[in-house]
């Protein structure tokens, strides 16, 4: 999917933090944050891998943002848009210059925010970049046809994401879940709103004023650069993007009172599968909630959990088993997951996950084994960190949370904190039937 002189920059600056040395740190570089007098955000990770350079553009804005009735989806749809064009350089000539110039480029949009990416090599290469890349956010142009042309194309990317049972699944789960808060609706959006999405071209432009401001975006990147003249390139192309002052608030998702059930019959024969989810906190790298439950969710259900050994490779009732908490801007769900062989399972496999969280409750984590997977949560991140893309990749998630790449180690020192009773407290906090809801899908059987 469409996923030189240095100039004087004090003018331009709010503020300027210090380079800061993070070398005994899980994060191991030195990074600069900058900030525009328009609000754009600028973070800097010089590195010295040689003549590669991943540029970022992270716009704070996802289905969360979505929280008017009638437009689910946009943040998606509008990703679509940004592939568009300008007067200036229309999209046949921008595809031509990232051609020319060899470059990755993509975007995604997730729960919280859309991301654009252009991977390319040589410095002498940074300048043409940065103005292409601020005429694209500063100067988008598109009709009312374009927006009627592409509604289509997201309606039947639509129809081929539920045509996989598991993304099924998730629609369903986080419908049922949440009754305020727009994580209701998965990025795609509800399929009513994206076939209304053709009439909704000026609801475009207020999206566009709203949301890709300075303001409400973050530039990151890292590679073979000086970050000096990053911020002098920086200053001159997008110092007359005009911030927007938007103040948009999600819904507080209310306390859930009691057990949530859905079944999805699926019209053809397919495996069957079950989630599992209770609602859990925001990010945070001060709380220490979601990096306990991080670290339970390991402890009990990785591949090396002996729930994983005895219901998929002992009694192999399930073809895969798993949890998966995501890290988002505000309180969302924590999940678990089984694919398994035969339907008439469901209830026992339902069972199992609920006694292991139970016992999680009881019985404190090994010692040993959470020493081990604190380790290799380190060493996963340091591989991911190994390249120039993988470290400019893995910041932008934590950049949309929290605006400086200093998070991850200040994550990293509350896994190091996390106690087997911090693990239990956080099971007890969490994991109680009143928050629970319960999917499942089978193949053409109805409960």
């Amino acid at each position: 999917m469409p996923k030189s002189a240095v100039l004087v920059l004090s003018a331009v600056l709010l503020f300027s933090l210090p380079l800061k040395a993070q070398t005994t740190k899980v994060f191991p570089f030195d990074y600069r944050i900058e900030e525009l007098e328009n609000g754009l955000k600028v973070v800097s990770v010089p590195l010295s891998n040689p003549n590669i350079i991943a540029y970022y553009t992270i716009v704070r804005s996802g289905s969360r943002n979505e929280v008017e009735p009638g437009k689910s989806g946009f943040a998606h749809f509008f990703e679509h848009m940004m592939f568009k064009g300008t007067k200036q350089v229309p999209k046949a000539a921008y595809d031509d210059f990232l051609t020319r110039l060899g470059a990755g480029t993509n975007g995604f949009t997730t729960d919280d925010f859309t991301c654009y990416f252009v991977v390319f090599a040589g410095r002498e290469n940074l300048e043409k970049v940065v103005r292409t890349e601020a005429d694209r956010f500063i100067n988008l142009s598109y009709t009312e046809d374009v927006i009627k042309t592409e509604a289509p194309v997201i309606e039947g990317e639509y129809y081929a994401s539920v045509s996989n049972p598991d993304r099924r699944l998730s629609e369903l789960l986080r419908d049922t879940a949440f009754e305020k808060h727009s994580y209701k609706h998965t990025t795609l959006g509800f399929l009513k709103d994206i076939q209304d999405m053709p009439n909704q071209y000026e609801y475009s432009l207020l999206y566009q004023k709203r949301f890709y401001a300075p303001d409400n975006s973050i530039l990151l990147v890292a590679g073979d650069f000086d970050p000096a003249q990053l911020l002098a390139f920086v200053k001159k192309y997008y110092s007359g993007w005009e911030k927007s002052n938007t103040t948009l608030q999600t819904p507080v998702e209310p306390p859930q009172t009691q057990l949530k059930r859905a079944h999805y019959a699926w019209p053809t024969k397919t495996l069957p599968r079950l989630a599992v989810a209770f609602h859990g906190p925001a990010y945070s790298d001060e709380v220490i909630d979601k990096a306990a439950l991080d670290l339970l969710a390991e402890v009990s259900f990785s591949s090396s959990s002996p729930l994983y050994q005895r219901l998929v490779n002992e009694e192999q009732k399930c073809l895969s088993l798993g949890a998966g908490f995501n890290d988002t801007r505000d309180p969302s769900l924590l999940i678990f997951n089984a694919v398994l062989k035969n339907e008439e399972d469901l209830p026992y496999i339902e069972g199992e996950i609920l006694k292991e969280l139970e016992k999680a409750k009881t019985e404190p984590a090994p010692g040993r084994k959470l020493a081990d997977i604190k380790s290799n949560t380190k060493y996963a991140l340091a591989g991911a960190l190994g390249t120039t893309d993988g470290v400019a990749g893995t910041l932008a998630f934590y950049i949309n949370l929290a605006a400086d790449p200093g998070t991850l180690n200040k994550l990293f020192g509350l896994y190091d904190k996390v106690t087997p009773r911090d693990i239990q407290a956080m099971a007890k906090k969490y994991f109680k039937p009143a928050n629970c809801t319960i999917v499942t899908l089978a193949g053409g059987q109805t409960k």
